[in-house]
């Protein structure tokens, strides 16, 4: 049996026990997880003090919700993982909670996820170079613009929700991603044709 293995049957079994409120398993479950877990709630949410709230509240519902664990269903890592993305997006939708991001630091750590060598919590993000190419056209958009689109498809928010989010009206958020969108569209067919350029000098 892998090492990985090995894991996965381990917290399988803490997360049976913690199932039966089994303090001390909840205990070793967290020592074991929440690093990953809380690395992954900070590349939604970007500010530390709203990822710590956000594994917090994930704990507190995976203790409660433990025993409707089905192995059959799911890796542990990938149900623990999902309960955390709720919990930001809920958090991110909340209408008392307005999201703060700095477009510059976000990109940084767009790229920083995109380049990343580190596996993350799903184990699933496969570095590839048409990511690394969105990540530099990314980093060449407007700043509001950039915003806009990072609200939309790293935070999943709907167009209402970012017009809410960044207190402008709708139309100029669709217009914004739209144009946004464009240009990102032109730099990467840009990159491709780069790219093909060099092939066939090479």
């Amino acid at each position: 049996m892998s090492n990985n293995d090995a894991l996965q049957q381990q917290l399988k079994t803490w997360l049976t026990a913690v199932g039966h409120k089994d303090v001390a398993a909840f205990r070793s479950l967290y020592d074991a997880t929440s690093s990953k877990l809380f690395g992954f709630a900070l590349r939604i949410l970007v500010k530390r003090e709203l990822a710590e709230d956000v594994l917090q509240e994930s704990f507190i519902s995976i203790w409660n919700n433990a025993a409707g664990y089905q192995t059959s269903l799911s890796a542990p890592m990938t149900w623990m993982t999902t309960i955390v993305r709720n919990k930001a997006f809920d958090l991110l939708r909340r209408a008392d909670h307005a999201v703060e991001i700095d477009a510059d630091t976000f990109d940084k750590d767009v790229m920083a996820a995109l380049e990343s060598t580190d596996p993350t919590p799903l184990e699933a993000l496969q570095l590839t170079d048409d990511a690394k190419g969105l990540a530099r056209c990314l980093a060449r958009l407007e700043g509001l613009h950039r915003q806009a689109i990072a609200l939309a498809y790293y935070h999943d928010l709907s167009h209402r929700e970012i017009a809410d989010q960044m207190k402008l009206p709708m139309g100029t958020v669709k217009t914004w991603i739209r144009r946004g969108l464009e240009r990102l569209r032109q730099c990467l067919t840009k990159l491709d044709t780069q790219l093909d350029h060099k092939l066939e000098q090479a």
